[in-house]
C-alpha cells in the first residue's frame, strides 16, 4: 500500500501530484520551486502522468491557463515563488472569486527589494485576503501528503475554492530525505477521479467573472467568505481520513506538541518547527513549561483550535517570518484578534523571526522563551512585534 524512497523535497511535491492525476499543469521557472515543475515535465515526456504540460511564458500566464483549464472542467495545478506568486495575485483573486479548485504550489522566498532568493512567508501571506486556502508545512514528507488533500478539500463542493501548499524553499523543496508514498491505487481510492459542479462546454456556456454592481458584490465576497469557514470542517474531515489511510497524522488545521501543562506557548508555521519542538523537549527536560501550536491552515485562520490550546497558558509567542509593514506579523495580528473578546486571556508576545533566513536555531527558541518567560514575570508585553536577532550595527 505504500513505498519508502529517498527523493528530494521538490521531487516528493511531483510524485504526489502526479498520483492526483491532474489534466492540465502550467509551468514558469523560478527558484526555488523549478525542480517541481522540471520534475513534472519529466513524468509527463516519460509517459507516467497523462496530461497537457503547458510552458508559459510568465506566472501570470501560468495562473491563467490553469484558470482556463479549472473553467473547462479539469484538474489543475501549479507553482511558483516569491515575485512570481505576486504576478499570479489578480488571477488567485479571481479563481477564488470564480469558485475555480485550482491547486498552488508556494514555494516559499523573500520578496524584493533588496533581491534575496533566502526564505520567509511575505509572498504567500500577501495573499491571504484573496479567498485562497493555504496550507503551511513542516517537511517535505508533510509537503507530500499535504498536496494529495489540498485536491481532494479544494474539490469538495461545499468548498470549491483554491489551495496553495506553501513549503519553504530550498530547506524543505532541495533537501533529501525518506519519503513514505501510497501506492497509486490507494490515492485514487481517497481522491476520485474529478467532477465538476459547474464547467463551460459547448453545450453549456457560462460567463465567469461577469461585472457585478453593488447589489451583488457584497453577497459574492460573503459567499467566498462562508466558504473558507466551511472548509475548516472539510480539512479536519480529510486530515483524518488520510490518517487513516496512510497511517501519518499531521494533525487537522494545526498541531499541539507538549502543550499540556505549559506556561509559555510558542505558535508557527513552516519548516522552523522541527527546530522549535527539539528545543521544546530540551526545556522540558530541563523542567521549562514550554509548548508549541503549529499553525498548518492560516487560512482560514484556526482560531477556535489555537484558543482552545492556549487558553491555559500565561503568555503566548507567535514567531512570524513575516511582518506587516508598520504593524506586526501576520499570525500575531489574528490571533490577538480572536483573544480579544475571552475575559480571561494569556499575554501575547509578537515577534518577527527568520525574515530572509535569518537562521532560526535552537539557542535562538530558548532565548525567546526566556523573554517571554520575563514577561510573564512582569505580568506584560510592552513592546508590539519585536524583532528578532537584528543586527543593529548597519541600521
Amino acid at each position: 500500500m505504500s513505498k519508502l524512497v529517498i527523493m528530494e523535497g521538490s521531487m516528493a511535491v511531483a510524485e504526489a501530484v502526479k498520483a492526483c492525476r491532474p489534466g492540465v499543469i502550467s509551468a514558469y521557472p523560478i527558484s526555488p520551486q523549478t525542480h517541481i515543475v522540471e520534475n513534472l515535465a519529466q513524468m509527463v515526456a516519460n509517459g507516467e502522468l497523462e496530461c497537457e504540460y503547458v510552458c508559459v511564458e510568465s506566472e501570470f500566464s501560468a495562473a491563467s491557463v490553469v484558470y482556463g483549464a479549472s473553467a473547462a472542467g479539469v484538474r489543475t495545478y501549479t507553482a511558483s515563488s516569491s515575485q512570481g506568486l505576486l504576478l499570479m495575485t489578480e488571477v488567485i483573486y479571481n479563481a477564488a472569486g470564480t469558485r475555480l479548485p485550482i491547486v498552488f504550489t508556494g514555494v516559499n522566498r523573500s520578496v524584493s527589494a533588496p533581491i534575496s532568493i533566502q526564505v520567509d512567508h511575505q509572498d504567500t501571506v500577501s495573499l491571504r485576503d484573496s479567498g485562497l486556502i493555504q496550507f503551511y508545512v513542516e517537511s517535505a514528507q508533510e509537503a507530500h501528503d499535504m498536496h494529495i488533500q489540498a485536491f481532494k478539500l479544494a474539490e469538495a463542493s461545499d468548498v470549491l475554492l483554491p489551495v496553495m501548499v506553501c513549503m519553504d524553499g530550498w530547506i524543505l523543496t532541495h533537501t533529501y530525505e525518506p519519503i513514505t508514498q501510497l501506492e497509486q491505487d490507494a490515492v485514487d481510492a481517497f481522491l476520485p477521479p474529478y467532477t465538476p459542479v459547474h464547467c463551460v462546454t459547448p453545450d453549456n456556456p457560462l460567463t465567469y467573472g461577469s461585472h457585478a454592481e453593488d447589489d451583488v458584490m457584497m453577497e459574492f465576497k460573503f459567499m467566498i467568505h462562508e466558504a473558507q469557514l466551511r472548509a475548516k470542517g472539510k480539512a479536519e474531515e480529510i486530515a483524518r481520513e488520510f490518517a487513516e489511510l496512510s497511517g501519518r497524522d499531521h494533525g487537522g488545521l494545526v498541531e499541539e506538541y507538549r502543550t499540556d501543562g505549559a506556561e509559555v506557548i510558542l505558535v508557527a508555521m513552516g519548516s522552523m518547527v522541527g527546530t522549535i519542538k527539539d528545543a521544546i523537549d530540551e526545556m522540558r527536560s530541563e523542567g521549562e513549561k514550554v509548548g508549541l501550536v503549529k499553525v498548518r491552515c492560516f487560512r482560514p485562520f484556526p482560531a477556535e483550535a489555537i484558543l482552545k490550546a492556549v487558553k491555559q497558558a500565561g503568555i503566548v509567542v507567535t514567531m512570524d517570518m513575516n511582518v506587516s509593514m508598520g504593524s506586526e506579523g501576520a499570525i500575531a495580528l489574528d490571533l490577538k484578534s480572536a483573544l480579544y473578546n475571552l475575559p480571561s486571556k494569556p499575554l501575547v508576545l509578537s515577534l518577527v523571526t527568520g525574515i530572509a533566513s535569518r537562521e532560526i536555531t535552537k539557542q535562538t527558541v530558548k532565548a525567546v522563551t526566556a523573554r517571554a518567560r520575563e514577561a510573564l514575570d512582569a505580568g506584560r508585553v510592552e513592546e508590539r512585534g519585536e524583532w528578532v536577532d537584528l543586527n543593529r550595527a548597519i541600521i
